[in-house]
C-alpha cells in the first residue's frame, strides 16, 4: 500500500511534538512489509533520515516550467531528492501559477518554520500538493494537523484518492477557548472533506466530535507512542553535579503546558524541604512572567531556566532528573512523559492530557491542583521506595507501548476508507 503523506516538521529539525509524531509513525509503519511512504514537508534541511520512507519538500517542487538542465538541477536539490523527481513533476504542472513569486527552478520559498506569513505558507503548500498528487501513485492520502489539511483536501480533489486525517491537537487546546476562526475553519472544512480521522486521544476526539460536529462512526483514536531508546542516547550518563534532587518541567513555557502550577507546587515543596532544585527546560511566551513568579516566590536560588531543548540535550534534562512534571492545562496526548518513564524517571502528568488515559505506573493529579501535585514531587523525592516502583514499573510500561502497534491501528484504518 502507497501512502501520501503530508507534514510540516520532521526530526532532527522539530519544534514540537507534531515532528516527534510524524517520524515514530512513519517509521512504525515502514515496519509493515508492503507499506510504502511519501512524507511532503514545506522544507527539508537534508540531514532527515530517509531510510524507511522518500522525503519530499514542497521548496523543491516546480510549480514553474523552467528550461534547466539536469546537471543544474542535481547541482541545486540532488542533496534532498532524485533530480529526475523534479521533471516528473514538472511535467504535471496543471495551471499558470507564473504569478506566484518562485526562484530558478520554479519552485516556492518555504520558511520549514511556523512564520509571520504561516496562512500564506499553508495555501502556498496546498497548490504544491496538487502537482506532487498528479504525479505520484498512491492509494491514500495521510494529513498531519491542521497546517496539512488544505494541502491534502486539494490532493484529494486532484487524485480522487480518500483522505484520512490525523488530529494531533486543535485550536481549543492551543488556544485555551479563544479560538482562532480562521484556524477552526481551515479545522473544520478538513475533517468534512475526510474519509476518516485519527486522534491521538480520546480527549481529543471528544473535542472533535462535541466541537467540530462529527460523526463518531468517522473518528478513532490512535494514541502516540515513543521511539525506543537509540544506543547513543542510553550512553548518556547524568550531569546533575549535585545531590539535591532535581524536578523537571520540560516543554514549551506556554498557557497550554501549565508552567505557572509548577513554579506554585515547586514553592510549596520548597516550604517543606530543601534538598531539591526545579528545571524549566523549554521557551515560550510566558518566559519571562514565570521568572518574575519565580522570583516572587524566593525560590530563585533553586530554579533554573535552560531555555529551548532539542536531541540529546532533552535526555541529558532527562537522566539528570529525580521526577519529571506535565501540568498541562490542555494536551491532546503528550509524549515527553513517556519519553521521560524510558529514562526511568517517575512522572507526575495531569489528567487532562491524553497520555492519561494509557499510563498507568505514573501520578496523575489535575492542573489546577497544586497542593496534589507538590505532595506527589515531594512523594517521590522523600520515600525511596516509591521512587524505585515509579523507576522499575514505568520503564517497563512504556517499552510496551510501540510505534509499531500505533501503525497497525493507523493501517487498519486505511484498509477501511479503502473497503479492503
Amino acid at each position: 500500500m502507497k501512502a501520501l503523506m503530508f507534514g510540516w516538521e520532521f526530526p532532527p529539525h522539530i519544534l514540537g511534538g507534531l515532528g516527534t509524531a510524524s517520524y515514530g509513525l512513519t517509521k512504525g509503519m515502514s515496519l509493515q512489509q508492503d507499506m510504502e511512504i511519501t512524507f511532503v514537508m514545506p522544507k527539508p534541511w537534508g540531514d532527515e533520515d530517509k531510510s524507511f520512507l522518500r522525503l519530499i519538500g514542497a521548496c523543491h517542487v516546480p510549480i514553474v516550467w523552467k528550461d534547466v538542465s539536469y546537471e543544474y538541477v542535481k547541482e541545486r536539490i540532488g542533496k534532498y531528492m532524485d533530480p529526475q523527481l523534479y521533471f516528473d513533476l514538472r511535467d504535471h504542472i496543471y495551471a499558470d501559477f507564473s504569478y506566484f513569486p518562485t526562484n530558478d527552478l520554479g519552485c516556492i520559498e518555504f520558511s520549514g518554520r511556523y512564520p509571520d506569513n504561516l496562512m500564506e505558507e499553508i495555501n502556498n503548500y496546498s497548490i504544491v500538493a496538487g502537482v506532487i498528487a498528479r504525479t505520484l501513485d498512491f492509494d491514500v492520502i495521510h494529513s498531519h494537523d491542521w497546517l496539512t489539511y488544505p494541502a491534502g483536501i486539494h490532493s484529494k480533489t486532484v487524485s480522487g484518492k480518500p483522505m484520512v486525517i490525523h488530529v494531533h491537537a486543535t485550536d481549543f487546546d492551543r488556544s485555551r477557548g479563544k479560538v482562532n476562526p480562521r484556524v477552526y475553519g481551515i479545522e473544520k472544512d478538513g475533517m468534512d472533506h475526510s474519509n476518516h480521522i485519527i486522534t491521538v486521544s480520546n480527549l481529543t476526539r471528544n473535542i472533535v466530535l462535541d466541537k467540530y460536529y462529527q460523526n463518531p462512526s468517522k473518528v478513532t483514536t490512535v494514541h502516540n507512542a515513543v521511539e525506543p531508546l537509540s544506543q547513543d542516547i542510553l550512553t548518556i550518563n547524568s550531569k546533575k553535579g549535585t545531590n539535591d534532587k532535581v524536578i523537571t518541567f520540560l516543554g514549551r513555557i506556554t498557557m497550554q503546558k501549565g508552567p505557572e502550577y509548577f513554579v506554585e507546587a515547586a514553592a510549596k515543596v520548597l516550604s517543606r524541604t530543601k534538598n531539591v532544585r526545579f528545571v524549566m527546560a523549554g521557551s515560550g511566551d510566558m518566559m519571562n512572567q514565570m521568572i518574575r513568579l519565580v522570583a516572587q516566590r524566593k525560590i530563585s536560588d533553586r530554579f533554573h531556566f535552560t531555555g529551548f531543548m532539542k536531541g540529546t540535550q532533552v535526555y541529558e534534562v532527562l537522566r539528570s532528573s529525580d521526577v519529571y512534571v506535565m501540568p498541562s492545562v490542555s494536551e491532546p496526548f503528550g509524549i515527553s512523559p513517556l519519553e521521560a518513564m524510558q529514562c526511568g524517571v517517575p512522572t507526575i502528568i495531569s489528567k487532562q492530557s491524553g497520555c492519561a488515559e494509557i499510563l498507568e505506573k505514573a501520578f496523575k493529579v489535575d492542573y489546577w491542583d497544586i497542593e496534589a501535585m507538590a505532595d506527589a514531587m515531594y512523594s517521590i523525592i522523600t520515600y525511596p521506595s516509591m521512587y524505585e516502583y515509579l523507576h522499575e514499573e514505568g520503564k517497563a510500561e512504556v517499552d510496551l507501548i510501540t510505534w509499531e502497534k500505533a501503525g497497525w491501528k493507523v493501517r487498519e484504518i486505511y484498509n477501511n476508507v479503502l473497503n479492503y
